[in-house]
Order: structure tokens, then C-alpha cells, then sequence
């Protein structure tokens, strides 16, 4: 095996999607193999597989080309899908699925970065299947534009990275950075979102359910700090946080719900709310929710467990109040100084997570409607307020 071979199966194994993905594909097709294979004009590897039939293939191991469908894809670039061979008028005469002991079967085409062709994602099994719908179909292609995706992704990070060598590098690289996840990310998560809403649908059992659930959660997750990362751009680029601002007389309910959800997902956290707004008022519901989200989260990774957390929303003369307040250790004024600045985080803290964006919107969010947004720490608590007149 050349090392163009063994470095294309190590990408391929390095994109942690690609196992889900096989486990989706195989729930959704009911097909108990499946693979990516890299695919040239003389060889086919396999690169990644989903064995429950025991056909005994390993990343690695190779096949004749000629024994394959995928050498057919890889000339016309077009998919090949047979439900049962034996009944198939193009395929119960070949060899191949004789040779393999298959009857329903997939091969989809993958792209390198290059929009080159890669290789394929395939799968079969003994037994007839139904495959040849829109939405089974679209789910294979999703998948497989995913992996060609997620390939693109791969290289621009890697090579971004043994581009940094001096500071000017470092700001090219989080440029770059910021551009994969605010634009090329979009599509596969829709895709696998799309996935995972599909099988929520489908399974029963209440183990597919939870692994689905957390799935869910972290394609959500994904998705806000797609957001951050976004609405940061926005503001380098002189924008600002942008805004859709209209009448609202159920903010009280939007903001509920923001606690409500992030309670479930941290079961193991106090949250308590005291929210009270009456009437109606002129501002982004969405953008206030997407700001005490932030606040919260920074006090469910930086505020001590064992102590609640406190969320307190009210108008009053027009103006709302909304904080978030957490027991802990208190926050040094030096730090307090560069809390709302974006991408720094507290190296001391080893509880720190994501991209550090999360104030830096926040306090954007609160800017954009011409309000403050202040922190006071002490012994006692550590309380973030955001006040604007609406």
C-alpha cells in the first residue's frame, strides 16, 4: 500500500462523524454493511466499515477494482443503488453481487477538496431492501456530501495549522477558522440534523433514543457557537450584532424557555428563575434569549456546583433587567477587565470550554440595544446584569 493510500484512510478515520454516520446509514437502510472505500483506477481500500454481516474486511484491505461497482462510479459519478439483485434488469446478471453474496446495495461518490473524486460510500446485504425512495436516497447523498465536507474541512484546518508560524499566521488561521465554521459547517450540520430528526422519528427502543437525544443536543450546541462565531465576524467586519427588532408581548415565555432548556441539559445545576415581564415591548426576543443563554452557560462552567444559580428578569419604567448570579470563587478585577473581550478565556480555570465568544456576544447583544452589560464579583456571588430601555 502506498502512503498516499495510508494517508487517505488515516483522514478518513480521523473524522469522528464517520462512524455515526455508518450507524445512521445502517438504521435507516436496514443494510448491516457499511463502508468508505477510497477508490483510484487501479485500487479499492477500504477505509472506515460498519461490519454486522462478518464479511471480514478491515480498514486496509483491498479488493480487485474490477470485482467492484465503485469502479463504475468513479467513471460516470453517479450513484448506484440495486434493491435486489436477482430482480434488477441492469444487475442480475453480473457477477459481482454473486461473488460478494449481496442483493441490496449502494454506492455513492466522494470528493476530495480538490472536487476531486475520492473514493465512495457503499453499503449491502444479503437480503433485499427498499432504497430507491427520495428520502432514503437524499439521506445516503446528504451523508456522503457530509464526509466529502467534513474531508475539506480536515485539510484547511491542517493546513492552516503548519501555516502558523508568527502572529500574522495565527490571525490568518482563526480568519480561516471563522470561515469553516460559520460557512462551511452549515450544510453537513444541516444534513446530519436532517439525520437525527429522521431517526427520532423512527426508533423505538428508548437506547436509540437517548444516543439520538444527545446527538440532538450537541448538533444544537454546534449550531450556537456557529452563531458566536458568526455574529463575531459580523462585528470585526463593522456590522455589529444584527438585530430584528419588533413588538413583543411574550418575551417572558421566550426567556423561560431558554432556562428551561439549558436546565434539562445540565440536570445536575440549581437553576433558579424568577422572571416577571408584563406588556409589551420593542426588541429581539431572540437576541435577549441568545444573551442570558450565554450568561448562563459561563455560570454553569464557572460558578461552584454546589451552590444554585439565580436568574432574575422584570421591567420596570421601561427598562429590562435581566442577571444571572453564581456562588464561587470571585473574579479578580484584572480578569473582570478582560471578561467581554473576544476569544480569551482563563487559562487557570480548567473548566474552560468552547471558543471563548460567549460574553464577547453577550455583551454585543446588549450594545446593539443601546444597553450595558456589567459584572460584580465578590465573596459572596458573582452577578452579570444586563440592563436597555425598550
Amino acid at each position: 500500500m502506498n502512503s498516499s493510500i495510508e494517508r487517505d484512510i488515516r483522514t478518513i478515520q480521523s473524522i469522528e462523524a464517520v462512524p455515526h454516520i455508518m450507524k445512521m446509514l445502517s438504521d435507516v437502510t436496514g443494510l448491516r454493511f457499511i463502508c468508505v472505500a477510497r477508490v483510484t483506477e487501479d485500487n479499492w481500500t477500504m477505509c472506515s466499515v460498519l461490519d454486522q454481516v462478518n464479511f471480514n474486511l478491515i480498514p486496509g484491505d483491498e479488493l480487485d477494482i474490477k470485482t467492484t461497482f465503485c469502479s463504475q462510479v468513479r467513471k460516470s459519478t453517479k450513484p448506484i443503488v440495486i434493491e435486489h439483485a436477482k430482480e434488477d434488469t441492469v444487475y442480475r446478471e453480473s457477477e459481482i453481487p454473486i461473488m460478494y453474496g449481496f442483493e441490496s446495495y449502494f454506492s455513492y461518490p466522494i470528493y476530495n477538496k480538490n472536487g476531486d473524486f475520492f473514493g465512495t460510500l457503499c453499503g449491502l446485504d444479503p437480503l433485499p431492501a427498499v432504497l430507491k425512495t427520495d428520502k432514503i436516497e437524499n439521506q445516503i447523498k446528504s451523508f456522503a456530501e457530509l464526509i466529502s465536507r467534513q474531508m475539506e474541512v480536515d485539510d484547511r484546518l491542517a493546513t492552516a495549522e503548519t501555516n502558523l508560524l508568527s502572529e500574522q499566521a495565527a490571525a490568518k488561521l482563526r480568519e480561516q477558522y471563522i470561515a469553516i465554521l460559520g460557512h462551511d459547517l452549515r450544510t453537513p450540520l444541516s444534513a446530519l440534523k436532517m439525520g437525527v430528526d429522521f431517526l427520532v422519528e423512527h426508533a423505538s427502543d428508548a437506547t436509540s433514543q437517548k444516543v439520538l437525544s444527545r446527538m440532538d443536543n450537541s448538533a444544537k450546541r454546534m449550531t450556537r457557537l456557529i452563531s458566536d462565531v458568526m455574529d463575531f465576524t459580523h462585528g470585526q467586519m463593522g456590522k455589529g450584532v444584527q438585530l430584528s427588532v419588533k413588538p413583543v408581548n411574550d418575551l417572558e415565555s421566550v426567556l423561560a424557555h431558554t432556562v428551561s432548556e439549558l436546565s434539562s441539559l445540565h440536570s445536575d445545576r440549581d437553576i433558579r428563575a424568577n422572571i416577571n415581564i408584563e406588556g409589551t415591548f420593542s426588541c429581539d426576543p431572540e437576541r435577549i434569549s441568545q444573551l442570558l443563554s450565554n450568561l448562563l452557560i459561563n455560570a454553569i462552567i464557572h460558578g461552584d456546583s454546589a451552590q444554585p444559580i439565580k436568574v432574575v428578569a422584570s421591567i420596570e419604567q421601561e427598562t429590562l433587567t435581566v442577571s444571572v448570579s453564581n456562588g464561587g470563587t470571585p473574579i479578580s478585577a484584572d480578569v473582570i477587565d478582560k471578561l467581554f473581550h473576544p476569544f480569551w478565556r482563563n487559562e487557570n480555570n480548567k473548566k474552560t470550554g468552547g471558543l471563548g465568544l460567549g460574553l464577547f456576544i453577550a455583551s454585543q447583544i446588549a450594545e446593539a440595544h443601546k444597553g450595558s452589560l456589567m459584572v460584580h464579583s465578590d465573596e459572596n456571588e458573582t452577578v452579570f446584569s444586563f440592563k436597555a430601555v425598550l
